[in-house]
C-alpha cells in the first residue's frame, strides 16, 4: 500500500483497538473503508493486524445501559475506574502476590483487571447493593476466574492461607460501609485497598473515611495496608472535603503521579487522579 493508505489503515486500526475492543459502542465502524483496503491490499498483512490486536488477556462484562439502575450507578463503569486499571496495569508489583480488598467494586472493571494481569493472591470485590452483587459474581465467573463462598466471618474467612493455583482466590462480600464491624473487616486482612469513583456525594465521603479509619485501627497487628483511592474531578469541594476528613482521622495521602497507560476509551478531557493513603 501507499504511504498515505498505510497511515489511514493505521488510523482504523488504532480506532478499532481502542473503541471496539474496549467494548465501548461506536457510533459508526468503518466497514466500508475497511473493506476497500482489503481489496486493494496486496496482502493481507491488514486483516492479520486487525485479528492480532490488542495482545494479552481480555476483561469480558455484563453491565447495565442505564446510568442509574435498581437505585444504584454500580451497574456501570464509571472512567476512575479505567484510570484505575490502567494504572495497575503499568504498576503490577503494588498488587502482586497480596491480599487486595476493593470497596465499592460496581461492575467489576477494574479488580478483573488486577486479576487478569497483577498476580494478587487474594482479591475481594465488595459492595453492598444486592443487583450490583448479583452483576459482580456473573462477571466474575464470565471472565473464568473461581468464586469463594461470600463472607465475612473471620472463622470462615480464607485470609492468607497457602493458595497454589496461578489464579487469585477471589470472593464477593456484601459490603455496607455504614454497618460493618471491626472484626469483619479485620477478617479480610488485606495488604492494599482500593477504590473507584465513589466520592460522588458527601454522605459518600464520610462513609469512606470512617471505614479506612476502621481498618486502619483494626490492622495494626499487621503491616500497615496500602489504600489507592481514584476518582474523578467533578467538584473541587468534593475533593477538599475527602481530603479534609483524611486529616481530620490522621490519615496521610500523596498523590500519585498521572501514568502512561491509555487503554481505555473514557473522556479525553476528564479531570483524574488518584491518592495513595498510609493507612
Amino acid at each position: 500500500m501507499a504511504p498515505e493508505e498505510t497511515a489511514e489503515a493505521e488510523s482504523v486500526l488504532q480506532s478499532f483497538e481502542r473503541r471496539f475492543l474496549a467494548a465501548r459502542t461506536l457510533r459508526y465502524f468503518p466497514w466500508q473503508s475497511l473493506e476497500e483496503k482489503l481489496r486493494d491490499s496486496s496482502g493481507p498483512e491488514l486483516l492479520l493486524n486487525i485479528l492480532q490486536k490488542p495482545s494479552g488477556d481480555s476483561v469480558t462484562l455484563s453491565e447495565s445501559t442505564a446510568i442509574v439502575s435498581h437505585g444504584t450507578t454500580g451497574l456501570v463503569t464509571w472512567d476512575a475506574a479505567l484510570y484505575l486499571a490502567e494504572w495497575a496495569i503499568e504498576n503490577p508489583a503494588a498488587f502482586a502476590h497480596r491480599t487486595v480488598l476493593e470497596l465499592g467494586s460496581g461492575a467489576g472493571l477494574t479488580g478483573l483487571a488486577i486479576c487478569k494481569t497483577c498476580c494478587p493472591s487474594t482479591y475481594v470485590f465488595s459492595d453492598c447493593h444486592s443487583c450490583v452483587l448479583e452483576q459482580l459474581r456473573g462477571n466474575i465467573l464470565l471472565n473464568g476466574l473461581s468464586l469463594e463462598p461470600d463472607t465475612t466471618d473471620p472463622e470462615r474467612h480464607p485470609g492468607h492461607n497457602a493458595h497454589d493455583t496461578e489464579s487469585p482466590r477471589v470472593t464477593v462480600a456484601q459490603l455496607d460501609w455504614d454497618v460493618v464491624t471491626a472484626p469483619e473487616l479485620a477478617a479480610f486482612r488485606p495488604d492494599v485497598i482500593i477504590a473507584a469513583d465513589v466520592l460522588y456525594c458527601p454522605e459518600t465521603v464520610i462513609s469512606l473515611v470512617r471505614v479506612l479509619q476502621r481498618l486502619s485501627a483494626c490492622l495494626k497487628d499487621q503491616q500497615a495496608p496500602e489504600a489507592y483511592i481514584a476518582f474523578t474531578v467533578r467538584s473541587p469541594e468534593t475533593c477538599w472535603l475527602f481530603t479534609n476528613e483524611l486529616g481530620q482521622v490522621g490519615i496521610p495521602w500523596e498523590a500519585v503521579p498521572h501514568h502512561n497507560q491509555k487503554l481505555f476509551p473514557y473522556e479525553e478531557h476528564s479531570d483524574m487522579a488518584i491518592l495513595k493513603l498510609m493507612l
